[in-house]
């Protein structure tokens, strides 16, 4: 991988594209891709893994290069990355004939195995462009499927992408993955837009992980359990299967953030008796605060749920002896 040395100016636009220019130097290339997207390649093995990542977020160091690349090339991957200048869900043409020159020009046959990845956003161009690579591997988390109104309503979320064409090409991503060898597509059943979104993804080839109670943000709940590199290694290898990401996938139980991700939910949804049961197990291993006050939140609650039918017992009026109620009312 290229050297990146710091530039001058610290989160500035030139120093970031000066970053980039840099990282795909060596055997690679950086271009920019119409006003609101860039490109930058790094040459390391025979594995390509293709990843679309956010410009805005990571532009807060312009010593940083998009996410995961560190990673990738250290597992000896070559890299493709895309990046977007905001929420531009990569609906532009400049984007669409961007892969399709690559593929035109034979630039994925070099490779043994083409790897599509993306969270969000990102993993919904992961399987809309993965169409221009069959037979490509695909690592979605939380993938949208489309963001059309006629289709997808029931989206609330993402509004300034609404108004951008999801009626051309590589629009409905569950249509762009039939091509795919493999699609490893990670979402939390909880959140009900992201489990509707998966809901449209069908096919043979598609392997649909449930990962309860940890948010949108998926990766973030990985990371602190210290299992996202393993996940992403496997399926770049196709050296795990369900079983085995669900194994993985068990070391939720020891990851404080998933923790007070699920304490969350049970406080959010107002389930009393299940938050005590849950914060008495938690605070009998570990000191805890949040989880000790989230108890007695949830006692506290109880005891007002079984006091006000006493009340309103109490304050039901009681037939006045002089006035017996009449034939008509008994």
């Amino acid at each position: 991988m290229a050297t990146v040395n710091k530039p001058a100016i610290a989160g500035s636009s030139e120093a970031w594209k000066n970053t980039l220019t840099r990282a795909g130097a060596e055997d690679g290339f950086y271009r920019e891709v119409g006003p609101q997207h860039k490109a930058v390649f790094i040459r390391k093995g025979p594995v390509l893994v293709v990843s679309f990542d956010n410009l805005d977020d990571i532009r807060q160091k312009s010593d940083r290069l998009p996410w995961g690349v560190e990673f990738v090339t250290s597992k000896g991957w070559s890299t493709l990355g895309l990046l977007a200048h905001g929420p531009t869900w990569y609906r532009d043409e400049a984007v669409f004939d961007f892969f399709e020159s690559l593929a035109k020009d034979g630039f994925f046959k070099q490779f043994e195995k083409v790897v599509f990845y993306g969270t969000s956003m990102g993993g919904y161009a992961a399987c809309a462009f993965s169409a221009v690579v069959p037979g490509s591997t695909v690592i979605a988390v939380n993938p949208q499927a489309t963001l059309n109104r006629e289709v997808a309503s029931w989206e609330q979320r993402f509004r300034p992408a609404w108004r951008k064409d999801f009626n051309s090409r590589y629009s409905f991503a569950p249509d762009m993955i039939e091509t795919a060898e493999r699609v490893f597509l990670f979402y939390n059943p909880t959140l009900t837009a992201d489990a509707m979104h998966a809901a449209l993804f069908r096919g043979p080839q598609v392997t649909k992980i449930k990962c309860r109670y940890m948010g949108h943000g998926i990766l973030s709940v990985w990371q602190n359990m210290g299992v996202l590199g393993k996940i992403v290694t496997g399926c770049v290898e196709g050296t795990l299967d369900r079983a085995g990401i669900y194994k993985l996938l068990r070391a939720r139980k020891h990851s404080t953030l998933y923790q007070k991700m699920l304490l969350n939910h049970l406080v959010a949804n107002k389930r009393h008796a299940l938050t005590i049961t849950y914060c008495n197990a938690i605070t009998a291993k570990q000191f805890r605060p949040h989880f000790r006050n989230a108890r007695q939140n949830a006692l506290q609650a109880l005891k007002s749920q079984s006091a006000a039918p006493v009340a309103r017992k109490a304050a039901k009026p009681t037939p006045d002896a002089s006035n017996p109620p009449s034939a008509a009312t008994t």
